[in-house]
């Protein structure tokens, strides 16, 4: 029997990618936000009993980081409450979930790549509120498979990829921080990488039993690790190579030469923002790696990748 699969945030960076793979390993209902709104539970359950999926793939999220800070209640909403309706629902019907979290369930203070078993210590309304959502689907006893992923980019949507060449055509100068630490992942990446996954695992007989033995969370970055300012020295470098007609390099500058001459390495605490950030959330990936037989690409690789497509 073919899977049923029921994708949540079919528009976003990671859910837009995983609607163009997901589809090679059974039969998807791809849902985003016109058709599902995650702050109304009651349209969630009817989702997805009116679906039955045998797997949820939840890649929605409020990731409005700075925003997040005055609209805590819709960030709990979508990031937290969601989660646990998700979860409860899966439950009920012997569904598996797989989630996406982030590098920013921890504070930061820690010099060495974050395992999944360090102790979580947010520092930012948003880091809470998808910590919450964690913790729902751990506590619902199902099986899944959540993904902690970090400093996500792509050539659509809303990104630091897309806004740096937006700026790098109207200034001559960008101020970028140089003092926080992490590794730029790929949405493609990820969605390939959890494609692979499940790719391996599902079972047509019986898809939520054959993730039961591996059920639990996964960091899932680029390797490697940067700063925001060598990334977006590094974005420069390989943009300023591109044809200026590629569809999406277009669209980010608005068509425009990119005029940016200099890029100032600045402090944090130069550039203050209404969230707090994690001044090291560089993940380890050596418990996926030895979990699921890959590992995803060098952070810099996955640049030059994403940007020639």
């Amino acid at each position: 029997m073919t899977p049923r699969i029921l994708l949540i945030g079919k528009n976003g960076q990671v859910g837009s990618e995983l609607a163009q793979l997901l589809p090679r390993l059974g039969e998807v209902t791809a849902l985003g936000r016109q058709e599902l709104d995650l702050s109304h539970v009651h349209d969630i359950r009817q989702a997805i009993q009116g679906v039955r999926p045998s797997l949820i793939v939840n890649a929605a999220a409020y990731t409005a980081v700075d925003r997040a800070e005055k609209e805590e209640a819709l960030a709990r909403a979508i990031n937290a409450d969601a989660p646990t309706v998700i979860a409860e629902e899966a439950k009920k019907i012997g569904a598996a979930v797989v989630h996406y979290s982030t590098d920013y369930v921890f504070d930061g203070t820690k010099r060495t790549p974050y395992t999944e078993d360090d102790p979580t210590n947010p520092i930012s309304v948003y880091g809470r509120t998808k910590l919450a959502g964690e913790e729902a689907i751990r506590a619902a006893g199902i099986p899944h498979l959540i993904f902690r992923t970090a400093w996500v980019y792509a050539t659509s949507g809303k990104n630091f990829l897309l806004t740096i060449l937006r700026l790098a055509a109207e200034r001559d100068e960008l101020r970028i921080v140089s003092d926080q630490f992490g590794a730029p992942t790929s949405s493609r990446e990820i969605a390939q990488a959890t494609t692979r996954v499940l790719t391996a695992r599902i079972s047509d007989v019986d898809p939520v039993a054959s993730l039961v033995d591996l059920a639990g969370t996964y960091n899932m970055t680029a390797s490697g690790e940067t700063t925001w300012h060598e990334f977006a020295t590094t974005i420069l470098e390989d943009c300023s190579q591109l044809p200026r007609d590629l569809p999406w390099f277009a669209a980010a500058t608005g068509n425009r030469p990119l005029i940016v001459k200099r890029v100032i390495p600045i402090t944090t605490a130069d550039y203050p923002t209404p969230a707090h950030r994690p001044a090291y959330s560089v993940l380890s990936n050596a418990r996926f790696a030895a979990s699921f037989g890959f590992a995803l690409p060098p952070w810099r690789s996955q640049l030059t990748s994403a940007i020639k497509a």
